[in-house]
């Protein structure tokens, strides 16, 4: 017997095809609006959807693209992911909410802090994805670093570019950050006892004191701990590098093997490189990201794709389903049987394509798909545990 995989979904823009937003089918005076984003996270949720990916830039452009910007025919400008998300929590009940941040230039402190308010608004439904560096663009946008990646070397490999892999030490240094504030205060730290005047139990509130090669905090959180103790940590990663920090940092994983049939050799790296480096104590989870467009007839999705093409070619190594819902499911199914966890759907129309996901495709998959159970927060409807804080277990363990 299969078994069963969780449901992401994937959003970004008018759809993740770069000429989605001339569709007539989409929203593209909305696309800044508070209620397309709105109908599009509601969508997922009442789909049943374990969670929503939001993506998000520090620049205009796609990243590493070296074509001026901004350019006219593709869609430019975005809202902050991580305050929609925000946004979205109090208007959604049972999805999870994972905004993308870029671990170069934002304060780690604040990163952390955001995603812990995350926490509270959603009611233990935050996450985040982790995009290790940045572009020349993102740094001219801040001003702080002359030096950095300026793209993949000619190879493709991360490896050769000693900037890059520095850009994913970095990364683990801000995911470790993440994890270590949300562990700054232990769940019993706040008592409100109103006879002594005492809101909250000082040694139950403890200092990160963390000293890295990129930057160091020494301090506490100012958000309280959240209800799952720490965000759902993800990340995409297509080659070693990426593989090697997903597999010491992350819960969730993103990856885009060319098929079915090339998904054990990322299983089996991804296994290698969590046998050297992984301490998080639970097991990394593998969803495969499939880029999709539905439509009723096989026919009808061809055509609707080669219009989109004949547009703006869309570049990626994601594996791209073009057809029914039926043809989708077959994708899961293979997906499935393959060893995964789960399967991120990044929609190539918004909102044409996740309704068809929500309507369609999600129904007829319903028995190779992990059902709602009810769990209270994002962990643990992924089978995570909450993370009690560290200094709780040293307690604990002492």
């Amino acid at each position: 017997m299969t078994d069963r995989v969780h449901v992401a979904v994937a959003l970004d823009g008018a759809g993740w095809h770069p000429a989605a937003w001339r569709e007539h089918s989409a929203r593209p005076a909305a696309l800044t609006t508070a209620a397309y984003w709105r109908d599009l996270v509601r969508a997922a949720d009442e789909a049943g959807v374990a969670f929503v990916t939001i993506e998000d830039a520090l620049a205009l452009g796609e990243r590493f693209d070296t074509a001026p910007e901004p350019r006219t025919d593709r869609v430019r400008g975005r809202l902050d992911a991580v305050l929609l998300a925000s946004f979205l929590a109090p208007l959604t009940t049972r999805v999870g909410l994972v905004p993308t941040v870029t671990t170069t230039h934002p304060e780690p402190f604040h990163v952390a802090t955001g995603l812990q308010t995350l926490d509270h608004a959603s009611l233990g439904r935050a996450g985040v994805r982790l995009v290790a560096g940045s572009t020349p663009a993102e740094r001219a946008n801040f001003g702080r670093r002359a030096d950095g990646p300026t793209g993949l070397p000619e190879s493709g490999h991360v490896e050769e570019d000693p900037q890059l892999v520095a850009a994913f030490r970095e990364a683990g240094e801000v995911a470790q950050a993440i994890r270590g504030l949300a562990d700054s205060w232990e769940d019993d730290a706040i008592i409100r006892d109103l006879e002594s005047g005492r809101f909250v139990d000082r040694d139950r509130i403890h200092n990160l004191d963390f000293s890295g090669e990129f930057f160091s905090i020494t301090g506490a959180s100012i958000v309280p701990r959240s209800p799952q103790g720490q965000p759902l940590v993800t990340a995409l990663a297509h080659q070693s590098i990426p593989y090697r920090f997903a597999a010491e940092h992350a819960d969730v994983v993103f990856v885009t093997p060319a098929d079915p049939a090339g998904t054990g050799a990322i299983l089996a790296e991804l296994a290698e490189a969590a046998a050297q480096v992984r301490t998080e104590p639970e097991p990394l989870r593998v969803f495969v990201d499939l880029i999709v467009l539905v439509e009723d007839t096989a026919d009808a999705a061809r055509e609707a794709w080669d219009r989109l093409e004949a547009r703006a070619p869309l570049v990626t190594d994601a594996r791209i389903v073009v057809g029914t819902p039926d043809d989708v499911v077959a994708e899961i199914r293979a997906f499935a049987e393959a060893g995964v966890d789960g399967i991120r759907l990044r929609p190539a129309r918004l909102p044409a394509d996740l309704n068809a996901i929500a309507e369609e495709v999600l129904p007829r998959a319903s028995a190779l798909l992990v059902g709602d159970d009810g769990a209270p927060t994002l962990r643990e409807r992924l089978g995570l545990p909450r993370r009690a804080s560290r200094h709780t277990r040293s307690e604990v363990s002492a």
